[in-house]
């Protein structure tokens, strides 16, 4: 069974709000590693470099480079209130990062942003399947109720653009709309919501 989410020591403590990227911001984060170490801070909680070297099973000289890259655009900060002046801990500012017109990125005349851009998506996606991996290959341990609150589905619709809009807009506002109510639950756990969304040609 995954570490209790309710634990100190791994309790996630970005302030609520999310980082709309711009070009400058895009070229920073579109690097593996920060994509990762930024992920693990808003899930877990702040860390030191040594503690996320050991979850990503990367070199601590690397996790903190990537740190201290990571706070000069603003993605990450120092958590004066942990740590001593030998351990540096280090949290997530923002609960989230979004891409607000990935069509402004695809179209923009530098070729670093769309390359940053690419990226980042394909990082995104390759995380996601990592983690439905991770939940498949285990979900024998965890308990039936858990494996009946699991979903893995796909549908297909034909929408317009603006339906399509709409729909996602929709689905957003109804998982955020659940994010702070289980907070007391003891039984709660982190709970993986993936929304992949887009057109596919006929045939």
């Amino acid at each position: 069974m995954p570490d209790d989410p309710r634990s100190d020591s791994l309790r996630p403590d970005p302030q609520d709000s999310v980082r709309v990227l711009d070009p400058r911001s895009l070229r920073a984060l579109a690097h593996p590693l920060r994509i990762r170490i930024l992920g693990a801070l808003r899930e877990y909680g702040p860390a030191t470099a040594s503690r996320l070297a050991d979850r990503l099973g990367e070199s601590s000289g690397a996790t903190s480079y990537h740190l201290r890259q990571l706070a000069a655009y603003g993605f990450t900060e120092e958590d004066t209130g942990r740590g001593t002046a030998r351990e540096r801990w280090w949290k997530a500012v923002h609960r989230g990062t979004q891409v607000s017109d990935v069509d402004q990125f695809l179209r923009h005349p530098d070729p670093e942003v769309r390359g940053a851009l690419g990226l980042l998506l394909h990082e995104v996606a390759t995380i996601h399947a990592r983690e439905l991996d991770t939940w498949l290959a285990t979900a024998f341990e965890w308990t039936e109720e858990w494996r009946g609150a699991s979903e893995l589905s796909d549908f297909s619709l034909r929408l317009t653009p603006e339906l399509a809009r709409e729909l996602n807009e929709r689905l957003r506002v109804l998982v955020e709309s659940y994010r702070d109510r289980a907070t007391e639950d003891e039984r709660a756990e982190r709970f993986r919501v993936h929304l992949h969304s887009f057109p596919r040609a006929g045939d």
